[in-house]
């Protein structure tokens, strides 16, 4: 594709595989990066390593023209895209572990030349973009970076967050807005001129610190008004009320719209990017701090209804149905339903089954770690006592609500 030349993308995993697939049927000459080599033997037998619409056969065309091969080693392009995880640590307040993003840009500080572009796309605290030039600096100091010489710049660096959902991606990737931010202006227009090789939502321009903070602002908003919600469930069962028509009947004021209770909260986004903003301003983020302490503690509060169930009816098997972090998607990060069965089968043993049409993507060796039990929805329809809804998977909508069993629905699936 003229004016992009070759683009390299540094980690093939949810956000970079889907990423480098979209560049490549747009024409562009893509080069696949990952450590993992099974990840880069699938791509090169032009086969997707996850479950994502129609990923596979994107990837397959795309391999087949010619377009997308994957690689160990980063290579020589023109413009270079991070995609690698940011997880935090363990602790009563995470903080950021920016490793991934610190190696990836020390792998491809080799292969730079004067004139290419990098962009970010990890989610990031506030000055991220910033420490990355830092590094490349430090290694290649017969290039200059935004950061010493402006526009006139040897590299021009950028971030540009997803914000995509699983389950979604391909078709997200193309429509939505992005907020290109640059460490110039220059490398804000570079930036989104790569994207808009197949991008048709609009194309935002700031700086790299707004755009790495509007994505964190996003998550975290959407985290506070999960934990308003979780936390008002929890205190309907104390007053023993029903939540769902107090969430029902609340939503019919014009001003007023709140979100549906749950498990938990998981996935790669919001259970983890607002303690970025947290451990950036600890003193600052209260709100968002209490949220998600009030969203990590409901995977307890739910473990107690069931083990309150448990206690009620013994004797009774126990099936928890769905286990990803959300319906519909093959992802268990951070799933409070995945974290919830793995205590009560550790806990009760056999007496706990689990249900999940993408179970397999767990690996038989994690569901070994964890004790994990699975069988198939008739059985656990049928020799179950007690069915716990933990995620809410379309195929669980074709048996209907059994009237026999004892029902703890946290998401509200059989209300």
């Amino acid at each position: 594709m003229a004016g992009i030349g070759t683009l390299s993308v540094i980690g093939l995993g949810y956000i970079g595989l889907p990423t480098a697939a979209m560049f490549a049927s747009a024409g562009v000459d893509v080069i696949g990066v990952d450590v993992n080599l099974r990840v880069v033997e699938a791509v090169n037998g032009g086969r997707a390593h996850i479950e994502e619409g129609n990923l596979d056969e994107l990837v397959e065309r795309c391999v087949r023209a010619g377009k997308l091969r994957a690689t160990s080693e980063p290579e020589p392009a023109e413009v270079f895209i991070i995609a690698v995880p940011t997880p935090v640590d363990n602790g009563d307040s995470p903080s950021p572990d920016l490793s991934y993003v610190r190696a990836a840009a020390i792998s491809l500080a080799p292969s730079l030349k004067r004139g290419d572009l990098i962009i970010l796309e990890s989610t990031s605290p506030v000055g991220t973009t910033e420490m990355v030039a830092g590094i490349l600096r430090e290694a290649r100091p017969d290039l200059t970076f935004p950061d010493q010489a402006g526009e006139d710049a040897d590299i021009c660096l950028a971030y540009c967050p997803e914000r995509i959902i699983p389950g979604q991606m391909l078709k997200e990737l193309v429509e939505n807005d992005r907020v290109v931010g640059g460490m110039s202006p220059r490398c804000a227009e570079r930036a989104a001129a790569v994207y808009k090789t197949f991008v048709r939502g609009v194309c935002h321009i700031s700086t790299d610190r707004t755009a790495e903070m509007v994505k964190l602002t996003e998550n975290a908003f959407r985290d506070v008004n999960i934990a308003f919600a979780n936390e008002l469930s929890m205190i309907c069962r104390d007053l023993g009320v029903d939540v769902w028509k107090v969430i029902e009947f609340a939503n019919r004021h014009p001003r007023v719209s709140i979100l549906n209770p749950g498990a938990g909260v998981g996935g790669h986004c919001i259970a983890v990017d607002p303690w970025f903003i947290v451990a950036s301003a600890p003193d600052r983020s209260r709100l968002i701090h209490a949220a998600r302490k009030v969203n990590d503690a409901k995977p307890l509060f739910v473990i107690e209804e069931i083990e309150r169930a448990i206690a009620e009816n013994p004797g009774e098997r126990v099936a928890c149905l769905g286990l990803t972090y959300k319906a519909d998607v093959d992802d268990f990060r951070e799933s409070p339903a995945l974290e919830i069965a793995s205590v009560l089968s550790r806990k009760y043993g056999e007496t706990i089954v689990c249900v999940d049409p993408y179970a397999e993507a767990l690996g038989e060796r994690e569901c070994a770690n964890r004790g994990l039990r699975f069988i198939d929805l008739d059985a656990a329809m049928r020799d179950c006592g007690i069915l716990v809804m933990l995620v809410p998977h379309q195929a669980f909508r074709a048996h209907p609500k059994p009237e026999s069993a004892v029902i703890v629905d946290p998401v509200g699936f059989w209300h």
